[in-house]
């Protein structure tokens, strides 16, 4: 008899949570408070409790090749950055080729999940759910907890004195819906991450000026990258990330900021980081640095006071008749429906061993899916999280014993103070390529590239300099996919396709490029092969 999950949420991380049960022979049950899927990505035009809630304008900051789940690519007329909408509609077409609906019940809230009274023999779970009104109880053998990380919003008024003689209108970010209603108006938006950038950007066209206060500043990137490629197909690839761990940290930093400061000097504009040297994730926006350059947004310091109609900032300058006060000063997450005995969350934190499981359960039979912030793309992720859990709820795949995994956390949390810093924006922050490979060890999913290299030098060329994305972890393993190895090979079609909208006569191009790359390649297996045997 299958073992039963129960899912909780079908946003991003639920859906590829139901895929992966059902992969594994698992029999899923997921439970959506709302009346639909897609989470985080399903625009709707009023906010509601206990949801996250997005603007009407947001555009993915990862591209599609980057985004797409491991062995379904999205289609090749999708545009590179997507729309919500269009996001969404990727997610309806893959629940639907998968036929994920059947195992979701809409309109469901999860009220409790607790351990059963055998817990420490069976590992099962009571979980107390309401529909119609009506409160019921079912047991499952595992449990998957993708109720996402952007839904209770982080205001701290308290930071803000005289907040509350504050003549003009105030709010948090999680309210912006569109600009209508805000045109020649004064505002200051407080914060500069991905979203206080997207609403400070969108009202300055319409706005009499926008204001964005930062205390620390921040790297500001945009999503075309080399050769009109997006960013992430650039930054993200394995001999990128090789270098980044194995060249001193100075050196990393160096590269780091002329990298950054490649489109514009950070400092000219205000915005360079108080502490550059932190792996921070960077802002990605195309807009902003135009709209400061004309003067619609002008950057300003820390917010030290505020008056009836007035802002004080920390520098001694002050901003008179500002109507709007946006915060977009992040979110803070909790799991109402579990004991702080299973998963507790202090200062924003969680110790979950790989950011997925409690480590002190006496059987592992529960994880957190898509609690972290990586330094690309999510969706991947939490593919990667969810085919190593169902396989540990399975049996296949063990975990280490509790000292380790404690171990673990307390080093993986150094790790990323020591990179990201301590900021509360950086608390899930972890490096990319690494996480991926971390987790695709656990499932024998990472692909060898010194036998690559021997039997398909082509395919291992593109895997090591070509971007990382989710294809590489179909190639060998459980779950391997046939058409993983054509869909590395093809991605840069499907990137150009929604480009190519006009008819061009077709350049020729020298296969330079390609033996550069395939000589690199032969040098570091050759660095590697004199490093093991001691020349």
């Amino acid at each position: 008899m299958a073992k039963k999950v129960a899912v909780i949420g079908a946003g991003v991380s639920g859906l590829i949570s139901l895929k992966c049960c059902v992969d594994e022979g698992l029999d899923p049950t997921c439970f959506e408070r709302t009346e639909d899927i897609g989470g985080l990505w399903r625009f709707k035009e009023n906010v509601e409790d206990g949801r996250a809630s997005i603007y009407h304008s947001v555009i993915t900051n990862t591209s599609k090749e980057m985004s797409c789940f491991s062995d379904f690519p999205m289609l090749e007329d999708f545009p590179n950055f997507l729309h919500n909408s269009k996001l969404l509609e990727y997610f309806r077409i893959f629940a639907k080729k998968f036929d994920l609906l059947k195992y979701i019940q809409f309109q469901t809230t999860v009220i409790s999940v607790k351990k059963r009274p055998d817990f420490a023999s069976s590992g099962q779970w009571d979980v107390y759910v309401q529909s119609n009104g009506k409160e019921q109880r079912a047991i499952f053998d595992a449990v998957m907890v993708c109720s996402g990380h952007h839904i209770q919003p982080h205001l701290p008024l308290k930071s803000f004195p005289g907040i509350e003689r504050f003549q003009g209108q105030y709010f948090h970010s999680r309210q912006y819906k569109h600009p209508v209603g805000f045109e020649g108006k004064r505002i200051l938006v407080v914060g500069i991450g991905n979203s206080a950038a997207d609403i400070a950007s969108e009202l300055s066209k319409t706005a009499a000026q926008v204001f964005v206060s930062t205390r620390h500043g921040s790297w500001v990137m945009s999503r075309i990258s080399e050769d009109g490629y997006p960013w992430d197909m650039v930054f993200h690839t394995r001999f990128s990330s090789m270098l980044r761990n194995v060249l001193p940290r100075t050196v990393v930093k160096w590269m780091m900021e002329r990298q950054m400061n490649r489109w514009f000097n950070h400092e000219n504009y205000g915005l360079v980081p108080q502490n550059k040297y932190l792996m921070k994730e960077p802002v990605l926006n195309d807009d902003l640095p135009s709209r400061l350059l004309y003067g619609a947004i002008k950057v300003k310091t820390r917010v030290k006071e505020l008056t009836e109609t007035a802002v004080v900032f920390e520098d001694g300058t002050v901003e008179e008749d500002v109507d709007v006060i946006v915060f977009a000063t992040g979110y803070t997450f909790s799991f109402p429906f579990l004991e702080d005995s299973l998963v507790k969350v202090e200062d924003n934190k969680v110790s979950l061993y790989k950011a997925m499981f409690p480590p002190r359960l006496e059987k592992p039979t529960l994880a957190c899916i898509g609690l972290i912030q990586p330094l690309g793309s999510i969706f991947p992720t939490v593919e990667l999280q969810a085919r190593w859990a169902t396989r540990v709820f399975k049996g296949v795949c063990r975990l280490p014993s509790e000292t380790s995994m404690m171990a673990d956390i307390a080093e993986r949390n150094e790790r990323r103070i020591d990179l990201f810093g301590k900021s509360q924006s950086q608390i899930l922050q972890t490096n990319y390529i690494d996480y991926l490979d971390e987790l695709a060890l656990e499932i024998g999913a990472k692909p060898d590239f010194i036998s690559l290299l021997f039997k398909d030098p082509k395919l291992a060329v593109k895997l090591y300099f070509g971007p990382c994305n989710s294809y590489q972890y179909r190639l060998v393993g459980p779950g391997q996919w046939e058409g993983a190895r054509n869909a590395i090979l093809t991605q840069k079609q499907r990137i150009l396709k929604p480009l190519k909208t006009r008819t061009l006569e077709p350049s020729a191009s020298a296969p330079v490029s390609f033996l550069i790359k395939v000589l690199g390649l032969l040098a570091i297996v050759l660095a590697f092969f004199f490093q093991l045997h001691g020349f």
